[in-house]
């Protein structure tokens, strides 16, 4: 029998402790992937119905309930996958000495920083040279791993004091507020302020996601790493898991409800969808505790299932995604650019100042025929990638 490695490439399977090991990995693998997938949904969405762009795509009072849910399942990728960075660096860290593990993530982050700036700025805009930087996720996991080099030299208990009081706390900060000009505007818009900067010369940057928050993320990831342990039981890791998962959704039931902190306050609707809609309608940019509460939540009970189901036939296929998560990322964004503008080509500009589809059953279409063209050209990278030992770079896509 074979199974699929963490690395994306097809090993034998091992037994016993070994074999517990690599279901954990692949586990997390499988994780990444599903997200990834989510993801790709959400940027169809961006490329193909680009003359339904509105300020909030979870905003009740713009959009059709079918826009919306199709919005709300991508909002588990950033969580998630940040979250999952974090716990990947300290898996890392457990054949690396701490010195090498942070070298590794501050040369890492200021590369993903570099490609956000550049390859991946250039696959939205199809600018050059740019007039804007869109400060998007790459970024802030970039800056993330940055921040965490210095940080997993702190003890655990002050990494998870930290980790919780960044993502628990930094809403009350909300009410903090600088203009163009202030000082420290530029740092807190980098912060917590998601705003544009003026980079002169008739250009900008628009802080989209600003960082902290993502920073209390990974750290917390990196912080539950020791639950991931070769040596650790897997039966209690799950039900820790399962614990903090239940609890964070209850969490999140409970202090929405109450409609006093942690996002704006929800309301009752015409009808009893629209008020759900409310209820689920959070802030991502950046990402509220509320935010936070049910997509991290909705991942740790993800991870535990997917280590229970380690014989399902999906596990493979869904980890082999996020086995090359960087690559994934750039392919699928040149490959929608390359279709869009291969269509306004073939048929002109049919929305506007756009070309785009009618309605969101079509986004869901297209997502789901771009799956296996670009599931091979993942699978071949991964396995060069874990062949190719020798390329230096490969290991930071």
């Amino acid at each position: 029998m074979t199974s699929l490695t963490g690395n994306g490439v097809y090993a034998p399977v091992q037994t016993a402790p070994a074999a517990m090991a690599r279901t954990r990995l692949v586990a997390i693998d499988a994780l990444r992937g599903l997200v990834m997938l989510f993801m790709l949904v959400d940027h169809v969405r961006e490329t193909w119905f680009l003359h339904m762009q509105v300020s909030d795509p979870v905003d009740v009072t713009q959009v059709s309930p079918a826009l919306f849910f199709t919005r709300l399942l991508s909002t588990f990728c950033a969580p998630t996958f940040v979250a999952l960075t974090g716990l990947s660096a300290w898996l890392y860290g457990q054949s690396h000495s701490k010195q090498e593990t942070s070298l590794f993530l501050l040369k890492r982050g200021l590369f993903l920083i570099f490609l956000e700036l550049t390859f991946v700025g250039f696959a939205w805009s199809a600018q050059f040279p740019p007039k804007g930087f869109w400060l998007q996720v790459i970024w802030a996991i970039g800056i993330s791993m940055v921040v965490l080099a210095g940080l997993l030299h702190l003890s655990r208990p002050w990494q998870f004091a930290l980790g919780l009081l960044i993502v628990c706390g930094h809403n009350l900060l909300d009410g903090i507020r600088l203009a163009p000009g202030d000082a420290w505007y530029v740092p807190w818009a980098i912060l917590h302020q998601r705003s544009v900067i003026d980079l002169g010369g008739g250009m900008f940057a628009k802080t989209t996601y600003p960082i902290l928050p993502w920073i209390g993320v990974i750290l917390l990831g990196y912080a539950a790493g020791p639950w991931f342990a070769r040596n650790a039981d897997a039966g209690q890791r799950q039900r820790r898991l399962l614990l903090v998962g239940i609890a964070m959704l209850v969490g999140f039931l409970a202090l929405r409800y109450a409609n006093f902190y942690g996002d704006k306050p929800w309301f009752t609707g015409a009808d009893g969808l629209e008020t759900v809609m409310s209820f689920l309608s959070l802030t991502k940019y950046p990402p509220s505790l509320l935010f936070l509460l049910p997509t991290v939540g909705t991942g740790v009970l993800l991870l535990v299932l997917f280590e229970k189901g380690q014989d399902s036939r999906l596990m493979p296929w869904l980890a082999l995604f996020g086995g090359a998560p960087m690559f994934f990322y750039l392919l699928h964004l040149y490959v929608l650019k390359a279709l869009y503008l291969g269509a306004v080509a073939l048929y002109g500009l049919n929305k506007g100042s756009v070309f785009g589809v009618d309605n969101v059953s079509t986004v869901w279409l297209w997502s789901l025929g771009l799956v296996l063209p670009l599931y091979y050209p993942t699978r071949w990278f991964a396995q060069l990638k874990q062949r190719r030992k020798d390329i230096w770079w490969l290991k930071y896509l």
